[in-house]
């Protein structure tokens, strides 16, 4: 992976991972189009996921201090019962995570066939949230907390949009716009950064390759992926609060259908 290569993924991964058209499926059409390999792909992926998580941390940073500063009262509060459902959102991914990924992952498999498929599918997510319109909730509860959490549990296929699974959720649970971007955000942190350590650990252990890439390279893909991060996600808190996530529904039906015509050409 030369910087260039490093720079359009990088970039990738931070617009992707915020925007509802899938993060793993466009690094994953990325990195088939530059033949990039899995060794450098899994070092390189671990990387940008952390410097999504910093962006996360820098946009959302006054909510995060509303959080610990609550929680530090040590009382039951609006923090605290904020915080027990973003826990409460991360059971199915955890679960998922740490017994099912790799089976899923083999079952399904990880080509551009399953890329552009789950593609259609968040697609359709968007789509329905768009047009249905549920009647209006004030607060997230429990319940929501932990459907919105299954949502992200099954975006671990590649191709199926984090962001755009647990948004169109909760939008179909008839949680307000305002309230649901910036956890959907939030409640992701724990998520990745869970997810990259059990990365770096198979790769302690011996069970994946890890490294094969230049440290210019993995510089210039981790300040892509932190730059562009902090604007998608400053930029998609606002288009949630607008309605306009249509628009991304339309452009991962178009992806979706490309990616299958070129998966069997």
């Amino acid at each position: 992976m030369n910087s260039v290569e490093a720079l359009v993924l990088g970039l990738l991964q931070g617009l992707t991972e915020y925007l509802p058209v899938s993060s793993s499926g466009h690094l994953a059409i990325g990195s088939h189009l530059f033949g990039i390999n899995g060794e450098e792909n899994l070092a390189f992926t671990v990387a940008v996921h952390v410097a999504t998580v910093l962006s996360t941390f820098v946009i959302l940073w006054s909510e995060i201090a509303w959080i610990l500063k609550g929680l530090f009262k040590f009382e039951l509060n609006d923090e605290t019962r904020y915080t027990l459902n973003i826990i409460v959102s991360m059971i199915p991914v955890g679960i998922v995570g740490v017994f099912f990924k790799d089976t899923v992952e083999d079952i399904f498999g990880s080509g551009l066939l399953i890329v552009g498929i789950m593609l259609l599918v968040t697609a359709a997510l968007l789509a329905f949230s768009y047009y249905a319109k549920p009647r209006q909730k004030e607060q997230i509860g429990l319940r929501d907390a932990f459907i919105i959490g299954m949502a992200q549990a099954l975006a671990v296929l590649p191709g199926l949009s984090r962001s755009g699974s647990t948004i169109a959720t909760g939008l179909l649970l008839g949680n307000k716009k305002e309230r649901l971007a910036q956890f959907s955000f939030l409640m992701v942190i724990p998520p990745i950064l869970g997810e990259a350590l059990l990365d770096v650990i198979k790769a302690a252990k011996g069970e994946e390759a890890f490294g094969g890439i230049d440290t210019l390279p993995l510089v210039v893909g981790f300040i892509a992926a932190f730059v562009s991060g902090c604007l998608a996600c400053k930029w998609m808190i606002n288009i949630v609060k607008k309605g306009k996530l249509i628009y991304f529904g339309i452009y991962c039906a178009v992806v979706g259908v490309v990616t299958i015509i070129c998966n069997f050409c």
